[in-house]
């Protein structure tokens, strides 16, 4: 699926643009991998992991001591019931942060709620079928300016140099439609876009700056668009190094767990991950449903002249927004109802 017919949109090829969507979320992740095994599995004490770990076993320890009076007044109180079910957490703390010699049992389970919340996101994008709805949308919004930058160098060249500058621009964009059919069918949107770039070529020497840029965009709106395309990517790696970021502070999370409170620090860091993990869940959600009003309406009209500006800026800026207050709130939620259960009603614990 590469071929060398773009060189605009931040020097992206064809194939990144194709493979550009909802998808990016998973080949992020793919990229993220290795990091997350190198830290969380590699825990030696020159392994940041490794130093942390060791904080965390420091922090149990020091707390530790105000478990124990805690634990010794109930018992003074002849509240029994609470200190036999508290003595459980100095043994769970101790299970997490125990050194087998390949990464913490705190380090594994982090490792399993990743690859819960990545299974989960990519049943997400299976299901929708990606491939028809986000990609093609975003093929869609760029298409015109894809075309255009292939174009626009034979705007100020005249007679039989103009001529054959569109010609072979034309076979290059030929190409790229056929593409688009490859992998889509096809489509009324690529048949419409087709027209244009024939009507240009056939016009050649006859069509000022103006109309060019009506028929095809303004250099301006492919740098924003650019930019908005980038925005993406940029989120998508902010929540992995956030979720990452949320892992790495785990055994600190655990070995203050022996205060006797009732918001255990380790059930903040759990509800961290999960919240980073439902925001990135929301955002391809949010997106893959944009991307299909836009497939399903005016991309299935031949004579409509969309203006898909809007879709970029609701991917790129307002989606992540969204996203991150679904992604809190839910969090947020669930804290709520920890907060409700009888089991963190024992604030000796």
């Amino acid at each position: 699926m590469c071929f060398d017919t773009f060189n605009i949109l931040a020097q992206l090829n064809a194939n990144d643009v194709l493979s550009n969507g909802a998808i990016t979320a998973q080949s992020i992740t793919d990229g993220w991998d290795r990091q997350w095994i190198d830290l969380l599995q590699n825990n030696t004490n020159k392994n940041i992991y490794g130093v942390l770990t060791n904080l965390g076993i420091f922090f149990a320890v020091g707390t530790l001591l105000f478990f124990m009076a805690q634990w010794l007044r109930d018992v003074i109180d002849n509240d029994f019931s609470r200190p036999i079910v508290a003595l459980l957490w100095p043994l769970i703390v101790v299970f997490l942060l125990a050194n087998p010699g390949n990464g913490t049992l705190l380090s594994n389970l982090t490792l399993g709620i990743r690859n819960f919340i990545n299974t989960v996101n990519q049943q997400v994008i299976t299901t929708a079928d990606v491939n028809q709805t986000y990609q093609q949308a975003l093929n869609l919004s760029v298409a015109e300016e894809v075309a255009g930058g292939l174009l626009r160098p034979c705007q100020s060249l005249t007679g039989e140099q103009q001529n054959e500058c569109l010609n072979k621009a034309k076979e290059k964009i030929d190409l790229l439609w056929q593409q688009y059919r490859n992998s889509y069918g096809t489509q009324p949107w690529i048949d419409r876009l087709e027209t244009k770039v024939n009507n240009i070529v056939v016009a050649s020497g006859t069509i000022s700056e103006f109309e060019f840029n009506s028929l095809l965009g303004s250099t301006v709106q492919t740098s924003i668009k650019n930019i908005l395309i980038s925005l993406q990517s940029a989120f998508h790696n902010l929540i992995e190094v956030t979720m990452l970021l949320i892992a790495a502070l785990g055994p600190l999370a655990v070995g203050g767990s022996l205060l006797p409170v009732a918001a255990k620090p380790i059930f903040a860091w759990l509800l961290g991950l999960l919240t980073v993990g439902i925001t990135k869940i929301s955002f391809n959600i949010i997106a893959i449903l944009t991307a299909a009003v836009i497939i399903n309406g005016p991309a299935q009209n031949v004579n409509t002249e969309p203006d898909l500006m809007w879709f970029l800026i609701f991917l790129g800026v307002l989606a992540p927004i969204l996203s991150l207050a679904l992604g809190a709130v839910s969090g947020f939620a669930i804290f709520q109802a920890i907060a409700n259960t009888d089991f963190n009603r024992m604030r000796a614990l």
